[in-house]
């Protein structure tokens, strides 16, 4: 059996955190936190991820400053893509998310949990 994908969660929403952390661990992954950027970018240095799930408005840093932090540094080096996960759907902030390296964009608001799962898959 291979070992579990990691992915990296960076969401402010308690709630919204718990339930996707709770629907990607139960398909498999194993999942880390952080509930702002700055937490996101601290442990996104450890490196490893397949995959990071990126929010892009949060408190401290927002995704967009994660983004341009994550992209100057070597991090980026250590873990698969950075994906947008948003409900800003059509929004010019995710334009610029994907200048700054992004490699996509889930819209949170438009998926059930298996499409979040084979949408994450796909980027992997």
């Amino acid at each position: 059996m291979e070992p579990a994908k990691k992915l990296l969660l960076i969401e402010d929403d308690l709630y919204t955190r718990e339930l996707y952390e709770n629907i990607l661990g139960d398909a498999g992954f194993e999942v880390a936190t952080a509930e702002d950027g700055e937490d996101g970018l601290a442990k996104s240095e450890m490196g490893g991820f397949s995959i990071i799930l990126l929010d892009l408005v949060m408190p401290k840093m927002d995704g967009i400053q994660f983004l341009s932090a994550y992209s100057n540094g070597s991090v980026k080096d250590k873990n698969g893509p950075v994906v947008v996960f948003t409900n800003l759907a059509h929004d010019p902030v995710i334009r610029q998310a994907i200048k700054l390296g992004a490699k996509g964009y889930i819209i949170k608001s438009d998926l059930t949990p298996e499409q979040l799962i084979k949408e994450v898959g796909s980027y992997i």
